[in-house]
C-alpha cells in the first residue's frame, strides 16, 4: 500500500495532487480539526467551496498547518448566485480564505441564480421553484476565463458537466478547463465522459468517491473481497479503483484515522479495476447528488 500521493498534470503545466480531502458537509469546528488531521496525514489537495460556508474556518487550518502555501493544492468554487461577477466573487473567496490566490477555481454547476433574490445562497420564486436567471454557463466561464490574466487562481475549471454541456462549452472558449469534478463511484462510473475529457487533456476529480453518507457501497462484495486481496479496506479499494482511472478521488471524512487512511491506496491490476467498473451492470446506476434546479443538469 503506498502513501505517497500519485501527481497529475494539468493542462496548465501545473501538478496537482492525485487524491485530495474533501470538505463538503463540514462547517466550523468540525471542518478545522478534519484539514488539521489531513494535512497532518499528508493530504496537499484540499477542495472547498463558498456555498459550503466553511472557507474562513479551512483558511485557518492550513494557516495553522505551518505547512507553506506553495505547498498545498487550494480549490474553491464560484457558487450560483455569483455567475454574474466572477471577479468579484472569487475576490470574496480568497478574504475568507485568507490567501492571496487558490490554485482552481471551478464553476459549481452550469446554471445560475438571482443575485439579488430572497436568499443569498438558494433564491427562489413565489412558487417555491429556484430563482433561476438567463445566464448562460457559457457566459459565465469567459467570465472565468479573464480571472487567468489575474493573480488570483493558477486554473479554472467546472463541476457537474455532462458531455453535452462540455462539448457546447469547448465548441465556445478559449481556454479548455483544466479540471471537470462529478460524482464518481462505482455506482456511477460515468466512464464516456472520463474518456471524453481525457481525449481533451481535462483532468477528473470524481466526488464521494466512497457513494452516499454511510457508503453502502462499501459492503459490496466485489469490493470486499479485492479488500481481502489486497490486504486493505473497500475504501481504499474505491480509492485505488479512481486513481487507476487516472481520476482524482476526493474522499470526506471527519474522523483522524479514517482521514489517514483514505490517503492509503494500492496498485490494482487492470482486470481488477475492470471488475469495478462493470459492478454498475449489476447494481444499476445510483446518482447521490442531484439537487432539484428547475432546469435540466444531468441529461
Amino acid at each position: 500500500m503506498q502513501v505517497n500521493t500519485p501527481i497529475f498534470n494539468l493542462n496548465t503545466s501545473a501538478k496537482i495532487p492525485g487524491i485530495g480531502f474533501g470538505t463538503w458537509q463540514s462547517t466550523d469546528q468540525e471542518a478545522y480539526d478534519a484539514v488539521i488531521s489531513a494535512i497532518k496525514a499528508g493530504y496537499r489537495h484540499i477542495d472547498t467551496a463558498h456555498v459550503y460556508g466553511n472557507e474562513s474556518i479551512i483558511g485557518k487550518a492550513i494557516k495553522d498547518s505551518g505547512i507553506p502555501r506553495n505547498e498545498l493544492f487550494v480549490t474553491t468554487k464560484l457558487w450560483a448566485t455569483d455567475c454574474l461577477n466572477p471577479k468579484e466573487a472569487l475576490k470574496g473567496s480568497l478574504e475568507r480564505l485568507g490567501l492571496d490566490y487558490v490554485d482552481l477555481y471551478l464553476m459549481h454547476w452550469p446554471v445560475a441564480m438571482n443575485p439579488n433574490g430572497n436568499n443569498k445562497m438558494f433564491p427562489t420564486k413565489d412558487d417555491g421553484s429556484r430563482d433561476i436567471i438567463d445566464r448562460t454557463y457559457i457566459d459565465t466561464y469567459k467570465d472565468m476565463e479573464k480571472l487567468l490574466n489575474t493573480n488570483m487562481t493558477k486554473a479554472i475549471g467546472i463541476s457537474n458537466f455532462t458531455i453535452n454541456k462540455l462539448q457546447n462549452l469547448l465548441n465556445e472558449i478559449t481556454n479548455i478547463p483544466a479540471v471537470l469534478q462529478i460524482e464518481l463511484h462505482p455506482y456511477l462510473p460515468q466512464q464516456e465522459l472520463v474518456d471524453f475529457c481525457s481525449s481533451k487533456g481535462i483532468i477528473v476529480e470524481g466526488y464521494s468517491p466512497l457513494g452516499s453518507t454511510g457508503a453502502p457501497i462499501l459492503k459490496e462484495q466485489i469490493l470486499v473481497k479485492l479488500a481481502d486481496k489486497y490486504n486493505v479496506s473497500p475504501a481504499n479499494i474505491c480509492i485505488s479503483w479512481a486513481i487507476w482511472r487516472k481520476t482524482i478521488p476526493l474522499p470526506k471524512s471527519t474522523n483522524p484515522s479514517r482521514i489517514a487512511s483514505n490517503l492509503k491506496y494500492i496498485n490494482l491490476s487492470d482486470e481488477d479495476g475492470k471488475s469495478i467498473s462493470e459492478l454498475y451492470k449489476t447494481t444499476g446506476i445510483h446518482r447521490y447528488v442531484s439537487p432539484q434546479w428547475g432546469v435540466q443538469i444531468f441529461d
